[in-house]
C-alpha cells in the first residue's frame, strides 16, 4: 500500500511543534528561576544590617572547625616528617664476632621494609666514644671493649609510621643475635593518638555547629515566611504549587550560605595572617618547619558549596515546617 506523501510533513511539523514546546518549558523554567534568585538577592540587600549579621554568625560557625582542622593537618604534616626520619638502632650480644655481625646486616638488608642498613663494629664506636666523650683518659684502663656491634636501620618510605616500625623492631627482636632493639616512637605515638581525639573533637564541633548554622537559617527564612504570609496564601488560593512557593526561600538560604561561606574565608585568612608571625618565631626556636596552611582553590570552593548547601537545607526545613500549615481559606478566616 502507497504512503500518502502529504502526510510527511504534516509529521515533521508535530515533532517540531513538540521539541519547541519543550524548548520553551525549560527555557521558562530557567527564566523563572534567574529572576527568583535576583529578588531573593534583592531582598536581602534592603535588610543589609540583618543579612550582615546572619552571615557573620555563620562564618564564625564554619571558619572554626575548618582552622582547627587545617591546623591539624600542619601537625600531621609535621609528624609525617619526623616518622621519615625515624631509625632503629638494633644492638648485638657482645659474643657475636664482626663477621656474623656482617651476616645480620645482610640479612636484614633483603627485608623489603628496610631501605638500608649500616653496620657501626665495636671498634670504630669505641673510637666515636672516645672522641666525644672527652673519656680518653678513664677509657684506657679498660681491660676490654663494653660496647657492641651496632646496627642502624633506616626503613623504608612505606614502613615508617608507627606500627610499621613496631612491626620492624618485632622481626629484628625475633632475629639471633640481637640484643636488644632500640627506638624512640613513644613521644610519636602519644603525638599521633593526640592528633586523633583532636580530629574527632573537631567532626564533633563541625557537626554541631553545621546544625547550628542549619537551625539559624532555618529561624530567619521563618521569620521571612511569617512576613510574607499573606503573599504565600494568595500564591496558593491561584494555584501556587508547593515547590514554586518554596523556591524563593531555597534561594534565600543559598544566598545566606554564600555570604556565610565568603565571612569564614576572610575570618580564616585574617586569622592565618595574625597567627604565621608568632608561629613562624616559635617554630624557628624549635628549629622546625612547621607553618600554618591557609585552604587552596578547591578548599575554598568546598567550603562554599557546603555553606550554600547548609543554607539551602535549613532553608528547606523551615519551609516544610511552616508551608504545611498554610491553607489558602487562612487568607479569609481570620
Amino acid at each position: 500500500m502507497a504512503t500518502d506523501p502529504r502526510r510527511r510533513p504534516e509529521q515533521t511539523r508535530g515533532a517540531n511543534r513538540v521539541r519547541s514546546a519543550w524548548r520553551e518549558q525549560v527555557e521558562s523554567y530557567l527564566t523563572h528561576h534567574r529572576k527568583v534568585a535576583r529578588d531573593s538577592a534583592r531582598r536581602l540587600g534592603r535588610t543589609p544590617v540583618a543579612s550582615l549579621m546572619t552571615w557573620t554568625v555563620m562564618g564564625v560557625a564554619l571558619a572554626l572547625p575548618v582552622a582547627l582542622l587545617l591546623l591539624l593537618t600542619s601537625l600531621q604534616g609535621v609528624s609525617a616528617g619526623w616518622e621519615n626520619s625515624a631509625r632503629v638502632t638494633a644492638y648485638i650480644d657482645l659474643e657475636v664476632p664482626l663477621e656474623q655481625a656482617r651476616e645480620l646486616r645482610d640479612e636484614m638488608a633483603a627485608d623489603g621494609r628496610i631501605a638500608s642498613v649500616e653496620l657501626v663494629d665495636r671498634d670504630q664506636a669505641l673510637k666515636e666514644f672516645r672522641a666525644s666523650s672527652g673519656l680518653e683518659d678513664t677509657l684506657d684502663y679498660l681491660e676490654e671493649n663494653p660496647l657492641p656491634h651496632t646496627l642502624l636501620v633506616t626503613p623504608e618510605e612505606g614502613a615508617r609510621s608507627a606500627e610499621g616500625v613496631e612491626a620492624l623492631v618485632r622481626f629484628m627482636e625475633g632475629m639471633e643475635g640481637v640484643e636488644r632493639v632500640q627506638v624512640d616512637l613513644g613521644w610519636l605515638q602519644r603525638l599521633n593518638a593526640m592528633t586523633d581525639l583532636l580530629a574527632r573533637a573537631v567532626w564533633a564541633l563541625a557537626i554541631l555547629l553545621a546544625a547550628a548554622v542549619v537551625l539559624v537559617i532555618g529561624n530567619t527564612v521563618r521569620l521571612s515566611i511569617e512576613s510574607r504570609r499573606d503573599e504565600i496564601l494568595v500564591a496558593k488560593l491561584v494555584g501556587g504549587t508547593d515547590s514554586f512557593v518554596r523556591r524563593p526561600f531555597l534561594y534565600t538560604g543559598a544566598w545566606f550560605g554564600l555570604g556565610g561561606g565568603v565571612v569564614a574565608l576572610i575570618l580564616l585568612q585574617l586569622s592565618l595572617w595574625w597567627l604565621s608571625g608568632p608561629i613562624e618565631r616559635l617554630a624557628g626556636l624549635y628549629r622546625s618547619d612547621f607553618s600554618l596552611n591557609g585552604l587552596n582553590f578547591d578548599g575554598a570552593l568546598a567550603l562554599i558549596i557546603v555553606a550554600m548547601l547548609l543554607g539551602w537545607l535549613g532553608a528547606w526545613v523551615a519551609v516544610k515546617r511552616h508551608l504545611d500549615d498554610m491553607e489558602p481559606g487562612d487568607i479569609t478566616g481570620g
